[in-house]
């Protein structure tokens, strides 16, 4: 009894002192990102860096709204297009799957989850840019609706992981009840099985838009990186982690401070989304029960 007490003792430690690390990773992260963004706001201009629309830091010109435009543009048009794919994916694999496939499409998207981001650029890059270049006949393929699409693909693993594993924790009773009722196999997924798990599909989709409003590589290699802004889906775009990735390696003083400053922009942006889903997924959960 003694030896499990002590066992049990240390493993709470342990998880103690784990979840602490993890505290204090995020907040050594906020106080880096504040303690070097907020002064560069601050001598730019709080609303000159977020509202101006030229980034020239040849001139000490740091005006960041054409990339906050395009990391939303861009994000929402991922969303748009990835989320009722993934979402009618993973209705199809819990509930319409024959077993004899099954294997073969969770295997595929799980790949599809571990592929690198670079390797989706370089698609994006000899396949998608091309395709978009010639189907609308403009000079470059490297556009906003480019960027949207794969990222609209890379975040497919993530949403369809979450929500099937949503559907799947639904108790049986619910599809059950809904068949003695009198509704078709379809009604009862979509207006039983669904609605039960939109908690677990919120969390989803949160997971999705983390993952698209913080990918760098692949929207560098397929968006056109243009510090302009935005003109429409057919033109390039520079989002803010592309603008970060693409210059930190040679800046120095204002301009490295203007790039930290657009991470605290971006840090910012993510907590607000977070927040805001977790208050839609609170107000799921109540008026389900």
């Amino acid at each position: 009894m003694k030896s499990n007490y002590i066992r049990e003792t240390v493993m709470k430690v342990i998880f103690f002192i784990a979840a602490c690390a993890s505290i204090f990773a995020v907040i050594l992260i906020c106080v880096f990102l504040f303690a070097n963004g907020i002064p560069a706001m601050g001598e730019i201009g709080f609303f000159k860096f977020l509202l101006g629309t030229e980034w020239r830091p040849s001139n000490d010109i740091y005006g960041i709204l054409p990339m906050i435009l395009g990391s939303i543009y861009v994000t929402a048009g991922a969303i748009v297009i990835g989320v009722p794919i993934a979402l009618l994916t993973a209705i199809f694999l819990a509930y319409f799957c024959p077993k004899k496939i099954y294997k073969f499409c969770k295997s595929g998207i799980n790949l599809m989850a571990g592929i690198p981001s670079v390797v989706y650029g370089f698609f994006g890059l000899v396949l998608m840019v091309p395709m978009i270049k010639s189907i609308f006949n403009i000079r470059s393929g490297s556009t906003m609706l480019t960027a949207a699409i794969l990222l609209a693909i890379m975040v497919l693993p993530t949403i369809v992981g979450v929500t099937e594993a949503s559907l799947e924790s639904v108790p049986q009773s619910y599809y059950e009840g809904a068949l003695a009722l009198g509704a078709t196999h379809s009604q009862s997924v979509f207006f039983t099985m669904v609605p039960a798990a939109k908690s677990g599909i919120v969390t989803g989709v949160v997971l999705g838009i983390g993952r698209v409003i913080g990918e760098t590589m692949a929207v560098i290699m397929v968006a056109g990186n243009q510090a302009v802004m935005p003109e429409g889906l057919l033109s390039g775009v520079r989002t803010m982690t592309a603008n970060i990735v693409l210059e930190m390696g040679y800046a120095s003083g204002l301009h490295r401070e203007a790039l930290i400053a657009t991470g605290v922009v971006l840090f910012v942006f993510i907590l607000i989304i977070n927040l805001i889903v977790a208050a839609l997924k609170k107000g799921a959960i109540q008026h389900g029960d």
